[in-house]
């Protein structure tokens, strides 16, 4: 049940901000987060968790506007609380339609994103993520074997971002060295919006020469091929499959581990997002 009560909402910053036009692509779908602040993501097009326990994580997600709000600036907000008995809050949001690249084509899923001002020294336990799963994963396939392509993720506060793909069969090794996963980072010029994308494409009909790429701002910081996977079947889940979108601020857990003292919660400690989008090629 959402919270009524009042709100210090942070001040509109601008306008919502269309997704942008890219050459060879259509618009497939976007969502840019107009409304009032302190109202909830329209639930005609994602799923509002509250009931995620994965990876020795501390929060429990909820609807309520303290951790997840549009913010009346054209963003939604996902905004870490901390809670009694060493417990906290926060908020994940994902798609309920998935998206595919389909062969001889290539597909963007895109999103301008910032994070909160707040110092690394008071962000550790913190993880803000934007990603994507398998659609087979809520059809009975588990994880790895669904498929996941972490977009942006960054852990306590470090200015760096994770371009992850994970994959099956097992939990363990594996073509996408689990539980790692296949991994690249980028240096996060600064806590600003910044665009985080990737593109799998499937123009070239021998898998094995098709590509998944992570891209910041514009610029390739990891490409994972067919050839990398090398294993048609694995690389189907990852690149040949639908996927759905998810965003979230997760709070502990097995990577960044548990806040601590210094850890500060609110709105700079937040993730916050101008537009989501997906391209397919023309």
């Amino acid at each position: 049940m959402r919270s009524t009560t009042l709100l210090p909402f942070l001040p509109a910053l601008a306008a919502a901000i269309a997704a942008p036009a890219i050459s060879g692509y259509n618009l497939a779908w976007s969502e840019t987060f107009a409304g009032t602040a302190g109202a909830t993501p329209d639930t005609a097009v994602w799923d509002i968790m509250d009931s995620i326990d994965t990876n020795q994580e501390v929060q429990d997600y909820t609807s309520d506007s303290r951790n997840l709000q549009i913010s009346g600036g054209g963003t939604v907000q996902f905004i870490p609380r901390r809670a009694t008995g060493g417990k906290w809050t926060s908020g994940r949001i994902e798609t309920k339609d998935s998206w595919m690249a389909t062969a001889g084509k290539s597909m963007i899923i895109q999103a301008s994103i910032g994070l909160g001002t707040n110092a690394a020294s008071n962000k550790q336990g913190l993880w803000p993520a934007f990603w994507t799963l398998g659609d087979a994963v809520r059809h009975g396939t588990g994880w790895p074997m669904c498929g996941e392509l972490d977009i942006m993720e960054q852990v306590n506060g470090v200015m760096t971002g994770y371009g992850t793909a994970h994959c099956g069969p097992d939990e363990t090794g594996g073509p996408c060295n689990e539980y790692t996963g296949a991994q690249k980072s980028v240096a996060i010029p600064d806590d600003g919006f910044h665009t985080w994308a990737l593109k799998i494409d499937r123009t070239n009909l021998d898998w094995t020469q098709q590509t998944i790429q992570w891209i910041l701002d514009g610029s390739v910081f990891y490409t994972l091929t067919g050839s990398d996977i090398n294993d048609l079947g694995i690389w189907a889940t990852i690149a040949h499959s639908p996927l759905y979108v998810l965003m979230n601020v997760a709070v502990g857990g097995s990577w960044p581990g548990d806040p601590n003292d210094e850890t500060e919660d609110g709105f700079g400690s937040m993730m916050e997002v101008q537009y989501v989008a997906v391209y397919q090629s023309t």
